[in-house]
């Protein structure tokens, strides 16, 4: 319904402000409120009508993404499309009758931002589902399962583990993530049900594919400590047309095919076979 109801704005503004913005809540894939903006600057363009209108994107975060490897791949990106960013903004109220979103200065709450708007893309705070918020009892602040971010235990209840949305642990919620933790939940799970040590660890990997535009893709992978963890050997804070036919003709099938049928834990063992491709520089000697 609503991804219907983007489209439709997309083909009738003709001008003025196009809004995106970013909450300042948890966001289950931190980069999906960008890649949006992407997506209609580049639909603006292909229309003939991108001069007419101001593409703006309002975001809670302090930075454009994350992790800098790819945000400073990503800031060239806006600045030669004319995309304003401003962060550190969040959506408040909504003045429909009058096309106003207003927004606050994260950093000066009592400062407020009124931007008239043509087109509206706000993405809305989210949380923990409601039937998992009521388990106070299994629930850290934020109303996540409250696990160890190594091994997904519960920190107080040994029986209780957790993955993907549901989660605690300090990584993006992706399909990715959830990929890559099913192998380590289930070896502790089998490991704890026999009294023995739990050694498999979750290193936080997870996977964000930046759509550019309609033929071009950033591949964002990183791990808890937002160091790049990349599956390919070549340079993935690059746009790319091959990352975007995987994105849009690979990844619904190990989607779909693979990974829900429990076929696909992430792209550990991938990565480790090509990484024979892989160069690093050597300092020079002295």
């Amino acid at each position: 319904m609503y991804v219907d109801r983007v489209y439709d704005c997309l083909r009738k503004i003709e001008g003025g402000n196009a809004i995106f913005t970013y909450p300042s809540s948890p966001v289950k894939c931190p980069g999906a409120p960008q890649k949006i903006v992407y997506i209609s600057e580049h639909y603006f363009r292909k229309t003939g009508k991108r001069n007419k209108i101001n593409v703006i994107y309002n975001t809670a975060l302090p930075v454009l993404f994350g992790v800098k490897h790819y945000a400073d791949a990503l800031w060239p990106i806006v600045k030669k499309r004319n995309i304003t960013v401003n962060t550190r903004r969040n959506l408040i109220e909504v003045k429909p009758g009058q096309d106003i979103a207003v927004f606050e200065n994260l950093d000066n709450p009592a400062e407020r931002f009124e931007e008239k708007y043509s087109m509206l893309h706000a993405v809305p705070p989210m949380s923990a589902p409601e039937a998992l918020t009521r388990c106070k009892q299994l629930i850290n602040e934020a109303g996540f399962v409250d696990v160890d971010q190594s091994t997904l235990q519960h920190t107080k209840y040994k029986n209780v583990f957790a993955i993907g949305d549901s989660s605690g642990s300090p990584n993006s919620k992706t399909a990715a993530s959830a990929a890559a933790q099913s192998p380590v939940v289930f070896r502790n799970m089998i490991a704890a049900l026999d009294g023995k040590p739990l050694r498999d660890v979750y290193d936080g990997y997870a996977s964000c594919p930046l759509v550019t535009g309609y033929h071009s893709v950033i591949l964002a992978e990183f791990d808890y400590t937002l160091t790049p963890l990349e599956t390919f050997p070549v340079a993935q804070n690059k746009e790319r047309y091959s990352m975007f036919i995987m994105k849009k003709d690979l990844m619904p099938l190990l989607y779909w095919k693979l990974m829900l049928p429990g076929y696909w834990n992430g792209p550990a063992l991938m990565r480790n076979l090509l990484s024979v491709f892989k160069f690093n520089k050597k300092k020079p000697t002295s």
